[in-house]
């Protein structure tokens, strides 16, 4: 969002302001960083749901979609720089039915405001769904259930008509049975948007926190921090719009050794694995996406996740690992967007959000 001057001494005030919201993220950044930043990957962290995709457009480019600035509310959740103030009073919910009865789903709203930055806030939660508890010797002794939940406060602000600066602030709250956490995680975004080109380009900082309260006293797991770097560019002449997103900077390597002679777990590389070539160290980072405008407010969309497919396909039948694809259109004042992910060949995941610009009612 970003607001033309009309005196100098407002313009002042507008880039003193900047300044100190500016500011106050790189510190927050700076005090975040010092706490379990290193690289982490899947297994390695708590509070994984963080990491999981709610919305259906970005799961049907891919899942890790930061760099689309058209003022889709549901997008803010992978960068908080995407929010603006073309967004006041818009309505964003998801939901997902995930495997093994699991399902998991956000809703986000941004009020109408009267200042230089938006604010926005929501709610993402994960319901495992209810499980038999029973001791060692099979001896069931009731039912018991197991969730996770994170607010999101988000705000932005424009700092001049190509960078925004964002931030998401996440309190964190798992519930596994008798094991309680709570914790806090944060998300630092900026966006460069150059609307005379179709251009926009992205930086994220996700998932920077700690526990406050560990499940076990004194054992602190890290969080799911990640660095994530993403562009997109629209054809001037052409209904396509082309996405690539760059995932887990902050770990070089993301390759692993497959189990043999019956072992049970992967090990991951720390340091050198030159077994794998250049192309495979570089693709195991990328996500890439196309969405396809046939007619107005219709909208055909396809990702392809490398490291999805090389970690979870089966050599002997490949099938569609890895890829997703989806939909989106606008009926009456509603947009429906719809993803399916393809991780397994036991099955894939179904996304569906809803969106509406209520001043439309």
């Amino acid at each position: 969002m970003h607001f033309h001057s009309k005196n100098n001494e407002k313009k002042v005030c507008q880039r003193t302001f900047s300044a100190g919201f500016v500011g106050s993220i790189l510190m927050v950044m700076t005090l975040l960083f010092s706490v379990h930043a290193w690289g982490q990957t899947g297994g390695r962290s708590t509070y994984g749901f963080l990491n999981l995709t709610t919305s259906a457009r970005s799961m049907s480019l891919g899942t890790k979609t930061i760099a689309i600035d058209d003022n889709d509310l549901s997008l803010i959740y992978y960068n908080p720089a995407l929010l603006s103030g073309h967004m006041q009073n818009h309505l964003a919910m998801s939901y997902v039915r995930y495997y093994g009865g699991v399902n998991y789903g956000s809703a986000l709203y941004a009020p109408v405001i009267r200042k230089d930055y938006q604010l926005s806030a929501g709610i993402h939660y994960l319901n495992y769904g209810a499980f038999q508890q029973a001791d060692e010797r099979g001896i069931q002794g009731g039912e018991f259930s197991a969730s996770e939940y994170s607010l999101h406060l988000s705000a932005a602000l424009a700092i001049d008509s190509l960078w925004k600066v964002g931030v998401n602030l996440k309190p964190v709250f798992s519930q596994l049975h008798e094991y309680n956490s709570l914790g806090i995680a944060t998300d630092l975004g900026v966006v460069y948007n150059d609307t005379s080109n179709l251009f926009t380009a992205a930086l994220v900082l996700r998932n920077l926190g700690t526990q406050i309260i560990p499940y076990h006293p004194g054992s602190y797991e890290p969080l799911p921090f990640e660095i994530q770097l993403g562009a997109s560019i629209k054809l001037r002449h052409a209904p396509f719009r082309f996405i690539a997103v760059a995932e887990h900077l902050e770990r070089p390597g993301l390759s692993y050794s497959k189990p043999q002679n019956n072992e049970l777990l992967y090990t991951y590389y720390e340091g050198s694995y030159d077994d794998k070539s250049i192309f495979d160290k570089v693709m195991r980072h990328m996500i890439f996406g196309i969405e396809f405008t046939p007619l107005d407010h219709f909208y055909l969309r396809a990702g392809y996740s490398y490291r999805r497919r090389q970690e979870m396909k089966i050599e002997s039948k490949l099938s569609t690992v890895g890829f997703s694809w989806g939909f989106g259109l606008k009926i009456y004042k509603l947009y429906l967007n719809y993803g399916r992910g393809t991780y397994h060949l036991a099955g894939g995941t179904n996304h569906f959000t809803i969106r509406a610009n209520l001043n439309a009612f």
